[in-house]
């Protein structure tokens, strides 16, 4: 029940703030549009096929950066107004806290996913894997946009103001975007930067989906590994949530 209130609680600040909704996924929508349109004549033949088929999955991570990576922002305004402290001093679980902001974080950024895919849809693209990919696919995301927003909440516990908060969040999605397969293959790639973009975790989850889009078979083995991997990502953020959160002295 606290769960659903607090879920519901974050999503109600979401409705009256649309401009976050609005601004996290006009930076994606202008990569795909224009940066794809752009690239495609230099990079054709070398990625298969259709580019934007290509970069979509690189996208979509874009848009839960963009979403689930500033979604600690709302922290800061509850602090101000007295809410965040409310809540803590309630006789609400901490786990239950932690999961409604992250819900509410993760459904917002799967509604600017299916935007960006039913725009897509007009450049002909399907996934080829079919329904079991979509599930894999939607797996996949829901696991990144989850990690992604537990650091984003833990940063804005961890950080003073919104300046600093912003300044570490810019500083970290922009290299961890560009230093991965998100806009060019990895055949491409040599060297120190190539080590680089295969250290780089989101660089499998976009990796993942592309073969989910654009071939039929499905590989098990690295889906798992991945799929590991970010689950594993995933209880260790939440753990220092909510070792964060019981620790915090204003309670």
């Amino acid at each position: 029940m606290a769960l659903g209130t607090i879920f519901r609680r974050n999503l109600k600040w979401r409705i009256q703030n649309p401009i976050t909704i609005i601004m996290s996924i006009l930076q994606p929508m202008l990569w795909l549009i224009f940066y794809s349109k752009a690239a495609e004549m230099t990079m054709k033949g070398e990625t298969g096929g259709n580019y934007i088929e290509f970069i979509l999955p690189g996208i979509l991570v874009l848009v839960i950066f963009s979403s689930s990576g500033s979604s600690g922002i709302s922290n800061y305004i509850t602090k101000k107004n007295g809410s965040f402290y409310r809540i803590l001093i309630s006789p609400v679980k901490r786990s239950d806290i932690i999961l409604g902001h992250l819900l509410e974080t993760i459904t917002v950024s799967f509604l600017e996913i299916g935007i960006l895919i039913a725009i897509s849809a007009f450049s002909s693209i399907y996934i080829r894997s079919g329904i079991k990919g979509i599930i894999v696919i939607i797996i996949l995301l829901f696991l990144t946009a989850f990690f992604t927003a537990g650091v984003s909440y833990f940063l804005s516990l961890l950080l003073p103001n919104e300046d600093a908060f912003f300044t570490v969040i810019n500083t970290l999605v922009l290299p961890v975007f560009f230093i991965s397969t998100a806009l060019f293959p990895l055949k491409n790639m040599t060297g120190n930067f190539r080590t680089a973009v295969l250290m780089n975790p989101f660089t499998h989850i976009i990796e993942n989906i592309r073969n989910l889009m654009m071939n039929q078979y499905i590989c098990w083995k690295e889906v798992i590994f991945t799929g590991g991997i970010f689950f594993i990502l995933c209880c260790i953020i939440f753990g220092a949530i909510l070792s964060k959160l019981k620790g915090d002295k204003k309670v």
